[in-house]
C-alpha cells in the first residue's frame, strides 16, 4: 500500500472501509482520543493510502462510531475510512491489525457499497456486565424493580455540571443470567442489557446507579462491563450488524 499523498489538492476519496475491532483486556482502559491516535499511527506504519480533507489543515479521513467508554470492553467497535486509492478489504484489515497493539484488534474490515452513514445503522447496543459481590437473585428482584418503574432518574457528572436524566426509558432489555454452571468462589451476577442510543446517552453504569436507586443494589467492586453487539434494533428487539448490508452487496457483487 502507498502512504504517498499527491501534492497540490487532496485526492479524492474513490473507496470506503468499514472496519469492526475490539477493546480487550488492558487495552480497555485506552481513552477514545489516544485509541484514534494509535489508529492513526498504525495507518501510517502500514502505508494505507488515506484520503486527507481539505484545507490548510488537512486530517485523514477517519470517522468513529459510538465509542465505548474508557474502562470498559468491547467486542462490537466501528469506524469507517476513506482512501484514495482501492486497497482489498482483508489485506486492509491484516495491516492494520498487525499495526495496533495486542487488544485493539481489528476483526472485520468490509467495503462500504452502500450512501447511508454507519452512524444511522448503530441505534442499540447489548452489554454484558458482571457484578462482583452480588447474588443472582438480589440481582433479580433489583431488576424487577427497576422495570417496574416508568422513570428511573440517575445523576451523572458531565462536561456542563452534574445533570439528571432517566435511565429507564432507553432500556430495551434488561436480565439478570445465570452464572455459567460450575461457577466457584464469591458470587459474581451477570446482568445482560439492551439500550437505546439516546440523548444524553444512556451508559451501563447509569443502569448501575439505577439499580442502586430502585434497590439499593452495590457490586462490592467496580463492574466488569463489555459491549457484546451494537447495530441497528429491530421492533422485534433483536440488533442487526450495521456491517451486514455491506458484507451481503460485497457477497452479490
Amino acid at each position: 500500500m502507498s502512504k504517498r499523498q499527491p501534492p497540490g489538492g487532496q485526492a479524492p476519496v474513490v473507496q470506503r472501509i468499514r472496519i469492526r475491532y475490539t477493546k480487550r483486556g488492558p487495552l480497555r482502559f485506552t481513552s477514545h482520543r489516544d485509541f484514534a491516535r494509535a489508529v492513526e499511527r498504525a495507518i501510517h506504519r502500514a502505508n494505507v493510502p488515506i484520503a486527507f480533507s481539505q484545507g490548510f489543515t488537512p486530517h485523514p479521513k477517519i470517522s468513529f462510531s459510538s465509542a465505548a467508554p474508557t474502562g470498559v470492553a468491547s467486542e462490537a467497535e466501528y469506524l469507517e475510512i476513506g482512501l484514495r486509492e482501492r486497497v482489498d478489504p482483508e489485506l486492509l484489515r491484516l495491516a492494520l491489525d498487525s499495526a495496533l497493539s495486542p487488544g485493539l484488534d481489528v476483526v472485520e474490515a468490509v467495503e462500504a457499497v452502500t450512501t447511508d452513514s454507519l452512524a444511522d445503522r448503530i441505534t442499540a447496543s447489548r452489554w454484558r456486565l458482571e457484578l462482583p459481590g452480588v447474588t443472582s437473585d438480589s440481582l433479580a428482584a433489583a431488576v424487577d424493580k427497576f422495570l417496574g418503574h416508568d422513570e428511573v432518574l440517575v445523576e451523572r457528572l458531565t462536561k456542563q455540571g452534574r445533570r439528571t436524566f432517566d435511565a429507564r426509558a432507553a432500556v430495551v432489555a434488561l436480565t439478570a443470567v445465570e452464572p455459567p454452571y460450575g461457577s466457584m468462589g464469591a458470587p459474581c451476577a451477570i446482568l445482560d442489557l439492551v439500550v437505546r442510543q439516546v440523548t444524553p446517552s444512556v451508559r451501563p453504569d447509569d443502569v448501575l446507579s439505577g439499580l442502586r436507586v430502585v434497590a439499593d443494589l452495590e457490586p462490592s467492586a467496580p463492574a466488569r462491563v463489555t459491549r457484546v453487539v451494537q447495530g441497528t434494533l429491530t421492533a422485534q428487539g433483536e440488533i442487526v450488524d450495521p456491517l451486514l448490508k455491506d458484507r451481503d452487496q460485497a457477497a452479490i457483487g
